[in-house]
Formats: structure tokens, C-alpha cells, sequence
């Protein structure tokens, strides 16, 4: 596969003799799958998953009021947050509409925002162009890489390879300290609904601390994880994938994120939510499980009530953990109630659909630690 296919990130050459299946994705080659999808997806579920996130975008704002211009661009609160918390965050425009979603970190010194791979140049020219001349901004997203090690074993592993007491870290808390002899910003945070962490290192130090990680996590059953199994792992939480579940059409009222904005705050896009929020929304993101368990809904088809049709689907697939096919979709809020039936227009056959509301998967070592 050529250059011209996209970016390389640091860890290109450990996927391909892996015997990775490379991909084009969000402009960089990334790989699909490497043993399966369905072993890679269980043992995340299961075990310990390792994950290649280098092509995330990192920006780093410094100086002055650098927090409070950061909380100025969010809807979710950063203003009295602690150095090393995070949160996560839709980034909006004036109209509510979503430019991206993103996690972001204040670091005492400075403010860390994780961007979507899609969306780095985007998301640039839409924090460049609002920040006071006295926040400086910094692109580190190609001297940066992150690997994410995701499952209910993670915290076991990863304790054994660092002197920070990974036990007393709370989900959205980082840290900086040496994992595996590599000095990395280590964070409780994922999109899998498992326990587990990222890691951002240094990318000219990414291929060492990948070695280590798999040479040490051998004996525990460590296991690479692609992007195919990326995809069902988020689906099953259902956690919205930027570009289809949300974007500049949607907003976080809409699409179930209505605990991420906080009006209390002045932010881009405030004035626009208030007033949906007092009006209501019209449409919500609703989880929809066929009654045919093997029946997979896919992106862009039809759903309908009698003969009326009102949505689409947004992301679907079979779920491994529930071994059947469930989708996404907006529909009309009348309609988004939980056992609200509806049809899937399936290749011009309609399969009967229940209507739910997300996660689908509720097992997950997160949601067992009482996160919500």
C-alpha cells in the first residue's frame, strides 16, 4: 500500500508485521483488523486490548487564560476542574450544531484537547480563530502518538509497569509519569465501556513503548485491537462516532449528550441550545433492535412508522456481546420512547424494530465501577 493511500502513524510498520489489515481511515492508513474482529472485540470485552489512537489530534493551549478560552469553546464545564481532570465534550457552533466531540485536559500548565482524526484541520481553524492573543496554540498532533490499553485486566497490567498507583486514579483523571520506561501522560479514559487507559507519548518513543506493552501483556492474553472492533466496541455503549451519529446537523440535546452542556456557562453555541432545550427537541438519538436477531441494520437505511418515514440509521452492525444486529437512528421524539415499535426498511423489506435507549451492552467493567 503507497504513501498516497494517507499518513503513516509511528507504529505503521509494527501492523503490517503483525499481518494487519491496512486501511485508509480519517486520512491516515490504520489497521482494520489484525486476528479477527470478533477475537479482537472479546478479548477487550474479556481481557486486555491493545489500540493504536495516533492518529488522534492533539492541541495544546498555553498562557493567560488558557482554561477559561478553552471552556469558552465547549458545552461541558472545565471552569473549576482540577489539574489532571478531564472532561469530555461537544465542541459547537453558534447554531448548537456539532463541530466535533473531543476530551479535553487541564495539565495545571496548559490545556490538552484530543480532537478527532477527521476533523484535526477543522477543529484547528475553529480554536485558532476564538482564542485571545493571550493563549498561544500549539498543533502537537504529529509529535504525538497514543496508545489506549482497554479491558477489565488493564489496571493489573499497566500497575506492574509503573511506579504511579494506577488504583487511585479515577475515570477522566490523568497523570503524568513512566509506563514501560517511557515517559507518557497516562489517562483513565476509552470508548469502549471497558476499564482502561491511554497513553500519550512522545510518537519517536511509541514503537518502544508498543514492544514493551505486548512483550509484558503476552502471558495475560494481550491482544491488538483494529478498527472494525474499535467500531462494535463504541456501537455497544453507544457512543456517537463523529460523521455519522453526530455532526454540524445534530446537536448534543438531540443526540443523547444533553449531560455534557451546561448552560450555566457562556460557550459558543449556548443561546441556540437554551432555546431548544426550553422548546424541545424534535428528533432523539434512539437505539433500535430488530425482532430478526440476525437482521443488521446498516448506514442510511430507512425507518418508518406505518407508512411514514421518520429517520434514517446512523451506525449499525451485529453486536458480538449480544450476538444480534442493532442500529442507531433519529427519530421523531414522540416516537423515541423505549418499546416504541418501528420498521427497518431492509432492502425494500421492512423487519420490526423496538425502540431503546443506549448503551445496548451493560456488562462492562466501567459501568460495574458505577460510572454513568
Amino acid at each position: 500500500m503507497s504513501e498516497s493511500h494517507g499518513k503513516k502513524t509511528a507504529l505503521f510498520e509494527i501492523h503490517r508485521d503483525l499481518g494487519a489489515r491496512m486501511v485508509p481511515f480519517a486520512g491516515y492508513l490504520m489497521p482494520l483488523r489484525y486476528s479477527g474482529q470478533i477475537a479482537e472485540h472479546q478479548a477487550v470485552r474479556a481481557g486486555l486490548g491493545l489500540f493504536d489512537l495516533s492518529h488522534m489530534g492533539e492541541f495544546r493551549l498555553s498562557g493567560p487564560g488558557a482554561l477559561e478560552a478553552a471552556d469558552g469553546l465547549v458545552t461541558n464545564r472545565l471552569a473549576g476542574i482540577s489539574d489532571g481532570q478531564a472532561v469530555y465534550s461537544p465542541m459547537c457552533q453558534p447554531d448548537g450544531g456539532i463541530v466535533d466531540d473531543i476530551i479535553v485536559y487541564n495539565l495545571g500548565d496548559s490545556v490538552l484537547m484530543v480532537v478527532n482524526a477527521a476533523n484535526i484541520a477543522k477543529d484547528k481553524n475553529w480554536v485558532t480563530s476564538r482564542l485571545p492573543r493571550t493563549v498561544s496554540f500549539s498543533d502537537q498532533s504529529d509529535e504525538t502518538a497514543s496508545i489506549a490499553v482497554q479491558g477489565p485486566k488493564t489496571e493489573p497490567f499497566l500497575d506492574s509497569l509503573t511506579t504511579l498507583d494506577l488504583s487511585s486514579m479515577e475515570t477522566y483523571t490523568a497523570k503524568i509519569g513512566t509506563l514501560g520506561g517511557v515517559e507518557a501522560l497516562i489517562s483513565r479514559t476509552g470508548y469502549t465501556g471497558e476499564d482502561g487507559f491511554e497513553l500519550y507519548v512522545k510518537a519517536s518513543r511509541a514503537s518502544e513503548l508498543w514492544a514493551r506493552l505486548m512483550t509484558e501483556g503476552k502471558s495475560r492474553g494481550i491482544t491488538p485491537v483494529g478498527l472494525a472492533a474499535r467500531d462494535t466496541l463504541r456501537f455497544e455503549m453507544g457512543y456517537c462516532l463523529y460523521g455519522n451519529d453526530i455532526d454540524e446537523t445534530t446537536t448534543p440535546l438531540e443526540s443523547g449528550l444533553g449531560w455534557t452542556v451546561k448552560l450555566d456557562g457562556e460557550f459558543v453555541g449556548r443561546d441556540a441550545l437554551a432555546k431548544q432545550k426550553e422548546g424541545g427537541v424534535q428528533r432523539r438519538l434512539v437505539g433500535l433492535i430488530p425482532e430478526q436477531e440476525k437482521i443488521i441494520p446498516r448506514t442510511g437505511y430507512a425507518v418508518f412508522s406505518g407508512e411514514e418515514m421518520v429517520g434514517k440509521i446512523t451506525s449499525g452492525t451485529f453486536s458480538p456481546s449480544l450476538e444480534q444486529g442493532l442500529g442507531l437512528a433519529y427519530v421523531r421524539s414522540d416516537l423515541a420512547k423505549r418499546g416504541e415499535k418501528l420498521e427497518i426498511d431492509i432492502r425494500g423489506k421492512r423487519c420490526a424494530s423496538t425502540v431503546t435507549r443506549p448503551p445496548f451492552y451493560t456488562q462492562g467493567s466501567r459501568k460495574k465501577q458505577g460510572e454513568s
